[in-house]
């Protein structure tokens, strides 16, 4: 299975991927929305994608709607992992196409039951 984790935060990125790996996934990076989609056409349709919201360049409310824009990318899981809190924001990107939504901070098990409620947790 392969994650693409889209977040400006090195840190941020290594930590998710190292907890995807854990959980048996691929993992590639991206640095904000508009190298993400570079990523997409690059790697294809990936089992999930997790980004961040506030990036520059393209931020990941941005990169949401342009990939649902592209009907081959209809069906991505996406999942934001942002420290946006307020629930206006959670409707915001879910409206925008988000699968799910994630708050920083989250641990290793809040990923798994969000993958779990998914349909994409490792087996």
């Amino acid at each position: 299975m392969r994650a693409l984790v889209i977040d400006d935060s090195r840190a941020m990125r290594s930590i998710l991927g190292k907890i995807m790996g854990e959980l048996r996934y691929e993992v590639v990076e991206a640095v904000n929305g508009r190298h993400g989609l570079e990523r997409l056409r690059e790697i294809g349709k990936p089992d999930l994608v997790l980004v961040d919201w506030n990036m520059p360049e393209m931020n990941g409310l941005d990169f949401i709607r342009a990939v649902r824009a592209d009907r081959a990318f209809q069906d991505l899981v996406i999942m934001m992992v942002t420290t946006e809190t307020e629930m206006a924001q959670v409707a915001k990107a879910l409206e925008a196409g988000a699968t799910e939504y994630l708050m920083k901070p989250f641990t290793k098990d809040t990923i798994i039951e969000k993958l779990a409620l998914l349909g994409v947790a490792p087996a």
